[in-house]
C-alpha cells in the first residue's frame, strides 16, 4: 500500500506539469480505444493532434523538398499554439546567448543546468580588461572561467560532519543550488565534485557495501559515472545488478525490477540508483520507485543529472526523500560544459558512511575566484564587436574528423573510454569545442589526474572570505544573510520561465522532432522503408527531451553513429552518440533481436582484476534539447538528417574533404 499523501500527489498532478508519472506500478499497457481519466485523456489527445496536424498524410523522400522552415514553423504554431506562450526564453537567448547566433551553432549534445549566461561572462571581460587597459594584454590561451577549483583532502564522512573554510564564492554558489533545487540546507549537507564521475566514485567508497552488500542501478545506456562505481562496488564487495528495460518501448521491465527490489522482510538491502528519465531515450520513470525501494529497505541514490532546469520542483522531497542526490552544472550553454557535480546527503544518513582513505584523493573540490582576467587577443579592446570577431573567426575552420560538439575555454574529458584527449585553447578554437565519447556524460569533463596536473600536486588550502574579496565573479550589491549574492544568470533565467513553460516548450519541441523524423522515407523502397528509427518513446506527451535514433541507408544498413555525428559537426549541429544497453526481448522478438543487437567486447576491471567484458546493446545517435533549444535548432536537425536520403551523400562528403585536403574518416 502506498501512503495516502503520495496517493494525492498522484490524484493532484493531472494537468500535465508533473514530469514523471505519479500513477502506480507497473504502467498499464496502451490501448487503441480513447482513455477516459483526465490523465490519458490528455496525453491521448495530444499524440492525436501531433499525428494529424503535422505532415499528415505525408512522406518526404528528398531533401530538396522539405518545407521551408519558415512553413515548417508556421505549421509548428498552429499545432502548437501555447507555444507562442513561451517566447520568453526566445528573449532571453537573443540577449544573453547571441553567440549562439554568432557562430550559427546548434547545440543538442548535452543536457543538464548551466550556472552563467554568456553576456555575463562578456561582461565581465569586459569590465576587466578596461580596469586593466594601461597594462598589455596577454596572450589568447584561455577565457575567463568565472571560478577555479582546489582539491580538498577530506574524506566524504568527514566534509559532511566537520565541513571545512569555504570561500564567499563557494558558499554563495552553493546557497544559489541549493535555492534553485528546492534542497534544505536542514536536511541536506552538499560538497563539490569535481564532475559526475568523481560524485558516483566517492559516494561507492564510502557507502558501506561489505554489510549493504547490494547495488541495483536504472540505466537503458552505458554511463562511465554509473560503470565507475559498479567497479569501485565490487571490488569492495558489492553486488551489482541492473533493472531491464522491454523493447521497443525501452520502459522499464516493472516485474522484473519489482523482484529485486521487494524483499519478504524489511532489512539492510543495499544501494539503490535512480535516475528520473533516460538521458538518451527521454523515457521517464515513476517517482514511486524510491518509494517502494525505501520501504524495502535500500538507501536510494536519485541521480538528477538528466533532470532539466526546474525539473527538481515536480519532485517534491517532502514526499521523496532519497538518502543521496548528485546534480550536475556547467557554466555557459553552448561555449562552457565544464564546471562541477553536487553530491547532497541526508544528514539522517550520514551516519552510514565509512572513512576511506581512498575517498580522500577522489575529487572532494572547493570553489575559488578565477586568478586569471578575461584574456583577449592582442588587437582587442574587449569591445562588443571585436569579441563577436574573435568568437566569428574562431569557428571558421572545422574538421571532418573533429567530433567537437561546443565551443568552450575550459578543456574537457573524453568520455571515449578508447580515447581521452584533453584539447588546450587554441586547439578548441580550431575545432569548437571537444571530442565526444559514447556516453557523452555532461559533467564528465576532467579528470582527477588532469586537474591535478594542471594546477598543482599539492592540497590548494582555501582562504578565508575576507581573502578572497573582491569575488572576481559578478554579484549583486544587495546583501542577503551578511553575505554577497552570486548571479548566477542561466539559474535565474530558468526561474524567470518557469516549470509550465520550460515543460511545454520541451514537450512541443521533441514530439515535433520525432514526427517530421519519421515522415522521411528512402525513395523506392517499395515497403516505404524509413530512414531513421527511434529507440524508446516516439509521439509522446510525457517524452523526455532527449532522443535516440540511427540512420539506415536505402538497403536497410545502419550509418555508423560517429559517422553520422561527425558529419553533423561539419553543418555546425552538436550531436553525440551512446550505447543502449540492459535491453529485455519478450519471445514476440526474438527473431529481431537477432538483426538490432550488437556484441561488444572491451576490457573491464572487477574484483579479480582486468577481464574481456562482453556488452549486448545497440550504439545510437542522440540528440537532448534544453530549455533555451529553439524551432530553428530542431529543424536544422531534420533538414540535417533528410540529406541521407540522397544514396550518395556520404560519398560524397567523402570526396568533399578529399579535395579540401582534408583528413577523412574510415566508414
Amino acid at each position: 500500500m502506498y501512503s495516502p499523501c503520495i496517493r494525492e500527489a498522484s490524484e493532484a498532478c493531472f494537468h500535465g506539469c508533473c514530469l514523471t508519472p505519479l500513477l502506480g506500478l507497473p504502467e498499464p499497457p496502451k490501448s487503441d480505444s480513447k482513455p477516459t481519466n483526465i490523465v490519458a485523456a490528455t496525453h491521448y489527445d495530444f499524440a492525436t493532434v501531433t499525428a494529424s496536424s503535422l505532415f499528415p498524410n505525408s512522406q518526404f523522400t528528398n531533401h530538396e523538398s522539405l518545407p521551408t522552415l519558415s512553413e515548417s514553423f508556421s505549421n509548428f504554431t498552429k499545432a502548437y499554439p501555447q507555444y507562442s506562450q513561451t517566447n520568453l526564453a526566445e528573449c532571453i537567448r537573443a540577449q544573453e546567448y547571441y553567440h549562439l547566433s554568432l557562430s550559427n551553432r546548434v547545440c543538442l549534445d548535452y543536457i543538464g543546468l548551466g550556472l552563467f549566461s554568456y553576456a555575463q561572462q562578456h561582461a565581465q571581460c569586459s569590465t576587466t580588461t578596461m580596469a586593466s587597459s594601461s597594462s598589455p594584454p596577454p596572450p589568447h590561451d584561455s577565457e575567463f572561467p568565472f571560478f577555479e577549483i582546489s582539491y580538498k583532502s577530506t574524506s566524504l564522512k568527514s566534509q559532511i560532519l566537520y565541513g571545512s573554510k569555504e570561500s564567499a564564492l563557494e558558499s554563495g554558489i552553493r546557497k544559489k543550488v541549493m535555492g534553485f533545487l528546492n534542497i534544505s540546507e536542514t536536511d541536506y549537507c552538499m560538497v563539490f565534485t569535481v564532475n559526475r564521475t568523481s560524485a558516483f566514485k566517492l559516494l561507492a567508497e564510502s557507502y558501506p557495501f561489505r554489510s549493504n552488500r547490494r547495488l541495483l542501478t536504472v540505466y537503458d545506456y552505458e554511463s562511465e559515472a554509473v560503470e565507475t562505481m559498479i567497479c569501485s562496488s565490487q571490488k569492495r564487495g558489492a553486488r551489482a545488478m541492473s533493472a531491464e528495460f522491454s523493447w521497443p518501448s525501452l520502459r522499464i521491465h516493472s516485474g522484473k525490477l519489482s523482484k529485486m527490489v521487494a524483499s519478504k522482510r524489511k532489512k539492510k538491502r543495499g544501494l539503490f540508483v535512480f535516475p528520473l528519465q533516460s538521458r538518451m531515450t527521454g523515457n521517464r520513470y515513476s517517482y514511486l520507485w524510491m518509494n517502494i525501494a525505501q520501504e524495502n529497505g535500500w538507501h536510494v541514490l536519485l541521480d538528477a543529472c538528466a533532470l532539466g532546469p526546474k525539473d527538481m520542483d515536480t519532485l517534491g522531497l517532502s514526499l521523496f526523500r532519497p538518502d543521496f542526490l548528485i546534480c550536475s552544472f556547467f557554466k555557459i550553454f553552448g561555449e562552457n560544459p565544464s564546471g562541477f557535480a553536487c553530491l547532497f546527503v541526508k544528514r539522517s544518513s550520514a551516519s552510514i558512511l565509512e572513512e576511506s582513505t581512498m575517498a580522500r584523493s577522489i575529487g572532494i573540490v572547493g570553489l575559488t575566484p578565477a586568478k586569471k582576467p578575461c584574456q583577449f587577443t592582442n588587437d582587442s579592446s574587449g569591445t562588443e564587436t571585436e569579441t563577436q570577431q574573435v568568437f566569428k573567426f574562431g569557428l571558421q575552420d572545422h574538421s571532418l574528423t573533429s567530433t567537437s560538439s561546443f565551443s568552450g575555454p575550459i578543456s574537457a574529458q573524453l568520455s571515449n573510454k578508447e580515447e581521452k584527449t584533453s584539447l588546450n585553447s587554441s586547439q578548441r578554437r580550431q575545432t569548437e569545442g571537444v571530442e565526444h565519447g559514447k556516453s557523452s556524460e555532461l559533467c564528465e569533463t576532467e579528470s582527477t589526474k588532469e586537474l591535478k596536473d594542471s594546477s598543482s600536486n599539492e592540497i590548494v588550502e582555501l582562504g578565508t572570505p575576507t581573502e578572497l574579496q573582491p569575488l572576481n565573479i559578478e554579484t549583486n550589491s544587495r546583501e542577503k544573510d551578511g553575505s554577497s549574492e552570486i548571479e548566477c544568470r542561466s539559474l535565474d533565467h530558468a526561474d524567470s520561465i518557469g516549470l509550465i513553460h520550460i515543460s511545454t516548450r520541451a514537450r512541443y519541441l521533441i514530439n515535433w522532432l520525432v514526427n517530421a523524423l519519421m515522415k522521411l522515407h528512402h525513395p523506392h523502397s517499395g515497403n516505404g522503408l524509413r530512414l531513421i528509427r527511434i529507440y524508446g518513446p516516439e509521439i509522446e506527451f510525457d517524452h523526455g527531451p532527449a532522443l535516440a535514433f540511427n540512420v539506415f541507408d536505402w538497403k536497410g544498413e545502419k550509418v555508423d553513429p560517429v559517422l553520422v555525428q561527425k558529419l553533423a559537426d561539419r553543418s555546425n549541429i552538436s550531436i553525440s552518440y551512446g550505447f543502449l544497453q540492459n535491453i529485455w526481448f519478450s519471445d514476440k522478438y526474438t527473431e529481431e533481436k537477432e538483426n538490432v543487437i550488437e556484441i561488444r567486447s572491451h576490457e573491464a576491471s572487477g574484483m579479480t582484476g582486468n577481464k574481456r567484458k562482453v556488452d549486448l546493446g545497440v550504439t545510437v545517435v542522440t540528440a537532448t534539447l534544453g530549455f533555451l533549444a529553439n524551432f530553428e535548432d530542431t529543424y536544422r536537425l531534420w533538414a540535417f538528417i533528410a540529406r541521407f536520403l540522397d544514396a550518395d551523400f556520404v560519398e560524397k562528403e567523402r570526396w568533399r574533404y578529399m579535395a579540401l585536403n582534408q583528413q577523412t574518416i574510415e566508414i
